[in-house]
């Protein structure tokens, strides 16, 4: 008997080598290297099964091509279709990811069982019977008759269905429970998962489907499989938020037909996942006074402006090296934050332990956020609150300069109609005309929004 031939596939990037090593030469990821099988035969699956694939496309001018908008249909979650950039797109293919237990299948269900009134849906489940996921709906009190359902895991049964029943929108839960016929290797293999889903997303370009597949996620959060699984399709989507609380957060971290970085709210009820409304309201505490190292930033997230409170704690070390600890913000640009204020402000902290929290578990990237952590420091080193209705933003640069943060005039309108009377933020963001209800003041350096600050007290 033929011995079988192997070679190892990086799970992050999908690089193929013929030998295990510890770090993939490819990206040099640490502990990625999985074994797979060589697979023989290969080169005519395509040709067999699906002939007008393997077409040649016609070579085109790009000033022949109509550009045409492309039209979207929403999910009736409005939540939702913001994530997405407006709704779904014909055609489309949606990679949603997140932790076990998150809400992924029950916000898919609420999703189908609003298009299904309209528009004809399929969901392909390969994790759940068919009963299982009656009673979910039926726990759920949505309206789900005209919602057609498979349970089948196996590639080539669900194209053939369709090509039977021509859906508009099908959802494939999960990518990781599918495997092909055409190869011997295991269902959630690295093979598998890249090959189904680039058959799912070919058969989405061809027929016109919307095609929504849930991806299961590591233990660092990250989808599993290969990062090609996020390269071939179009959007790609990020259950946020502890399983624990009843608050969920979606967003987008790749839409070739919308915004990057879009953020949907929504809470866990017993009807399932509901949209919010005023999401700032979840990320900001209610003090009935103010409080040392709280400081209140307006962030952007996508085309929304989110106004999240900003939490610091700073204590005297027992230890020799002074703990940094982040938890929604980067902790090396915490490091770096500490040694601006030290050197440009005069502020140390180098035998203080410093914490730093995000409330309600939001996850802030954008630099802006860096006059908020730095006067919320201060704060809390000082013992003394920051003024009663004070929002910020700004970034900090190594020379202790405030820079402007994009979209300013948005950030400000949107914290002067929660009720903010006063905003420090950088010069270059301060509006022309004055807006109603909300003092603003313009710093250039970090040194001098430290001063003002303690004028307001």
């Amino acid at each position: 008997m033929a011995k079988v031939k192997t070679n190892y596939t990086c799970t992050e990037c999908g690089g193929v080598t013929s030998k295990w090593t510890g770090q993939c030469p490819a990206c040099s990821a640490w502990n990625t290297l999985v074994e797979t099988v060589i697979e023989t035969g290969a080169n005519n699956r395509f040709s067999n099964q699906h002939q007008g694939l393997a077409q040649s496309a016609p070579v085109l001018s790009l000033a022949d091509i109509e550009a045409i908008d492309v039209p979207r249909f929403g999910t009736g979650i409005e939540e939702f279709d913001r994530v997405l950039g407006g709704g779904l797109v014909s055609g489309g293919v949606v990679l949603i990811g997140g932790d076990p237990g998150i809400g992924k299948s029950t916000l898919l269900l609420q999703a189908l069982a609003n298009l299904s009134k309209l528009k004809k849906v399929l969901y392909v489940s390969g994790e759940e019977s068919g009963a299982q996921i009656a009673l979910r709906a039926k726990r759920l009190a949505v309206d789900a008759k005209e919602l057609k359902l498979q349970a089948e895991i196996q590639l080539e049964k669900i194209l053939g269905t369709l090509a039977e029943h021509k859906p508009d929108v099908a959802v494939i839960d999960s990518i990781q429970t599918m495997y092909s016929d055409a190869l011997s290797s295991a269902p959630g293999s690295v093979a598998q998962v890249r090959e189904c889903a680039a058959q799912l997303t070919r058969v989405a370009k061809q027929s016109g489907v919307t095609i929504i597949m849930v991806g299961h996620v590591t233990k660092e959060g990250a989808l599993a499989g290969p990062r090609v699984l996020e390269h071939i399709v179009d959007t790609v989507l990020y259950f946020e938020g502890d399983t624990h609380s009843s608050f969920r957060l979606v967003r987008a971290i790749k839409n070739r037909f919308g915004a990057v970085n879009e953020l949907g709210v929504f809470a866990m009820t017993e009807k399932g996942l509901k949209g919010v409304s005023n999401p700032s309201a979840l990320f900001l505490s209610q003090h009935d006074n103010p409080v040392p190292g709280s400081c209140v930033i307006v962030t952007q997230e996508g085309t929304r402006p989110l106004l999240v409170e900003i939490q610091a704690l700073v204590d005297s070390s027992p230890l020799p090296n002074a703990r940094r600890l982040s938890v929604g913000l980067e902790q090396n640009r915490l490091a770096m934050l500490l040694a601006v204020m030290h050197r440009h402000a005069g502020v140390a902290a180098y035998d203080q332990d410093v914490f730093i929290n995000a409330v309600g578990g939001v996850k802030i990237t954008e630099p802006a956020a860096d006059l908020a952590v730095l006067l919320a420091i201060q704060s809390s080193m000082r013992s003394k609150p920051l003024p009663r209705g004070l929002v910020v933003f700004g970034e900090v640069g190594l020379a202790g300069e405030i820079r402007p943060a994009p979209r300013g005039q948005e950030r400000l309108r949107e914290a002067a109609k929660l009720g903010f009377s006063l905003a420090l933020i950088p010069k270059s963001n301060a509006p022309k005309q004055k807006i109603e209800g909300l003092k603003v003041v313009g710093v250039e350096r970090i040194d001098e929004a430290i001063n003002r600050i303690r004028e307001f007290e």
